[in-house]
């Protein structure tokens, strides 16, 4: 039985951290900055440990989901308490927060002299596909790395697409969150307009959802915009942040996304607007 340790147990990576418990797959240590996440999994039969180090330091799979490469950074590098350097050689660390590539590669060069494997694991999904185990991985990193983890992933993943080297998940998970955003963009000024034209957003949303060229998440978007549903899926604030990583990592490689600099406005005004904590169906607030 394989030694995981889920570092991060907000509302994504507490319910990752109880597939893991429930799938009886795999002895579990957790930590969370606060501490009162990790002491519920105390009953669930996992080891809660006091800093990331304590529950990486025996651990064969090290895994975080934080917010952003600021709270990663702390997780895997803080000079007292982070993970890595708990961690014993042969060990594999899976970063699957939303985080920039130049964060990972930071990541990999720090485990290089450790004998360390980083495998960046971001995920497709929100909480209801955590809850379900159904998300979607998109992994970067070395193929033996990878493959020796897949037992551990498949409790928490309907899907597990291998992308290509250290860095790879994390760019094309960037590229899904743009257009993700770039989506609710439309759909939000689409309501708006067509409600400013004579179809009342409800309806709205109800046609837009019968055309081919509308996505299932759209739709889904369309309807929790109109209904103004307080439910929490994925905050405006971690989409700014998303969006404001992809626009980096595409300066750093030459490339251009004016359409995702145009939707990050979108985003900053909904953040201006006092909104960054609410969930992202908030931003068609700003078309009404």
């Amino acid at each position: 039985m394989k030694k995981v340790a889920f570092l991060g147990l907000g509302a994504m990576g507490s319910r990752m951290a109880k597939r893991l418990l429930d799938s009886g797959a795999v002895s579990l240590s957790v930590w969370n900055r606060s501490p009162d996440a990790a002491n519920a999994f105390a009953t669930l039969g996992a080891r809660v440990a006091d800093t990331p180090a304590s529950a990486a330091s025996d651990a064969d799979v090290v895994i975080s989901m934080v917010t952003d490469d600021y709270a990663a950074r702390n997780v895997w590098l803080a000079e007292s308490g982070g993970a890595l350097a708990a961690m014993k050689a042969g060990s594999i660390a899976i970063e699957s927060s939303t985080v920039s590539p130049e964060w990972i590669q930071e990541l990999h060069a720090s485990t290089i002299v450790r004998n360390i494997h980083v495998i960046d694991a971001p995920v497709a999904g929100s909480r209801p596909q955590a809850e379900a185990g159904q998300l979607i991985f998109m992994l970067g990193g070395d193929e033996r790395a990878i493959e020796s983890v897949h037992d551990v992933l498949a409790p928490m993943a309907s899907a597990v697409h291998v992308v290509g080297d250290v860095g790879k998940g994390a760019t094309l998970k960037l590229a899904v969150n743009t257009l993700f955003a770039a989506q609710l963009q439309s759909v939000a000024e689409l309501l708006g307009f067509l409600a400013k034209n004579g179809i009342e957003a409800p309806r709205a949303a109800e046609l837009l959802a019968q055309f081919p060229v509308t996505s299932a998440p759209a739709a889904g978007a369309a309807k929790l915009m109109v209904s103004q549903a307080e439910t929490k899926l994925f905050t405006i604030d971690l989409l700014e942040k998303d969006l404001g990583y992809a626009i980096a990592a595409a300066e750093k490689s030459g490339s251009a996304l004016p359409g995702a600099s145009r939707t990050r406005e979108i985003f900053q005004n909904a953040k201006a607007r006092g909104w960054g904590a609410e969930n992202f169906s908030s931003i068609a607030r700003i078309f009404s």
